[in-house]
């Protein structure tokens, strides 16, 4: 297997839990964006893994994002260059064809809330603090925080996080949508296994296809992804899963999913 730059793997049945490890904020550098964005890769041809729960080392920080010492010399090239990572990195989570969930277990920051706003699901722990802080040192968020964040809260919400630098809590990111669930301090990895036990029991190539389509509605118009939902619907019946699911159903069985 590769070697995974500031990130630690685990597997754990069908799910993989990626620990960001960057002491002592798990700030993003160029290495550690290219190992997450070919540790997802790996993880896509790794049919028996079904969910991804992606959470900080310690109890501090989730990740405080980039480390603004990259861009104190005010060089375009290293700007441009890691921006391409951070786009490269994020698109590439939120394309993971299983679920990935967020365990946010402290501040996330930037680049770090980038990360789990790219994810498909979010649990926040208790303390944990989130915030899009880049306009406050002449920057903005370059990794999907603008179009993530406003699909996610609306546009009043990611103006006020965004364009005021607005830090907010666990509790108002739950009211507001950010995030799905919130639990007390050292709880979000096991609230998020558990989530991903829930993943595991839906028929992956289902969450595959629904994952698409569900994720379509943002730049493909409904009456477009409405004739594609149904061409999906039929396509599953060339899978194993569905034959599976079918039979274990009317078995009155639990299905043994084959991820194909």
């Amino acid at each position: 297997m590769s070697e995974y730059i500031n990130l630690k793997l685990e597997k754990r049945g069908h799910t993989a839990i990626v620990t960001l490890s960057n002491p002592p904020a798990h700030t993003w550098t160029a290495e550690s964006l290219r190992s997450l964005r070919e540790l997802v890769s790996d993880l896509n041809v790794d049919r028996n893994i079904y969910a991804l729960v992606i959470t900080g080392e310690g109890a501090k920080f989730f990740s405080a994002g980039a480390d603004l010492k990259l861009f104190a010399s005010g060089d375009k090239a290293v700007a441009r260059d890691m921006a391409s990572r951070f786009g490269e990195a994020f698109e590439t989570l939120s394309a993971f064809r299983g679920v990935s969930i967020a365990a946010i277990n402290g501040y996330a920051m930037g680049g770090g809330l980038e990360c789990a706003l790219a994810c498909d699901l979010r649990i926040a722990e208790e303390q944990a603090q989130l915030a899009l802080p880049e306009a406050g040192v002449g920057l903005l968020p370059c990794a999907g925080g603008t179009q993530n964040l406003a699909l996610l809260v609306g546009e009043g919400w990611a103006k006020r996080m965004i364009l005021c630098g607005e830090r907010i809590d666990a509790a108002t990111a739950l009211r507001i949508g950010l995030v799905e669930q919130v639990v007390p301090g050292g709880t979000s990895l096991e609230a998020a296994l558990k989530l991903a036990e829930s993943v595991a029991k839906q028929s992956p190539s289902s969450v595959t296809a629904c994952k698409k389509l569900i994720q379509g509605t943002r730049n493909t118009p409904l009456s477009q992804l409405l004739p594609l939902e149904r061409d999906a619907f039929v396509d599953l019946f060339d899978t194993q899963d569905q034959k599976e699911g079918v039979s274990a159903f009317l078995q009155k069985r639990k299905p043994e999913w084959k991820n194909g």
